[in-house]
């Protein structure tokens, strides 16, 4: 600290000494006080942006869970069809060898 200026290593001014006069205290004081609600100002906008992610991320969290159950519900309901195709593709097939084992009994039986 420089005793003959009134100011500090830092540039505010002192708060004792007779070199300070009541009037520059005061500014300075409010321009402490000024410093101080920017930097909480930020303080609380980065807070605020934090927040606003966390809940970007819950509700995006929330969409994958939605869409999980609704791709869930679809896989079931495919794999319901396509058991349903195997059974239809089985009884097909059981039919066709069926008929085809007819058609060469009526082949047999009538020379051809």
């Amino acid at each position: 600290m420089d005793d003959t200026s009134g100011m500090t290593a830092d540039g505010e001014h002192r708060l004792s000494g007779s070199s300070v006069s009541p009037g520059h205290s005061v500014e300075a004081g409010l321009d402490r006080l000024a410093r101080a609600v920017n930097r909480l100002d930020a303080a609380v906008q980065r807070r605020l942006e934090a927040d606003m992610s966390l809940n970007g991320l819950q509700d995006e969290l929330q969409r994958l869970g939605e869409d999980r159950s609704s791709l869930a519900a679809t896989l079931d309901t495919a794999e319901t069809r396509v058991a349903r195709l195997e059974d239809a593709n089985r009884e097909v097939s059981r039919r066709l060898v069926s008929a085809m084992e007819s058609i060469r009994s009526v082949l047999e039986t009538h020379g051809g």
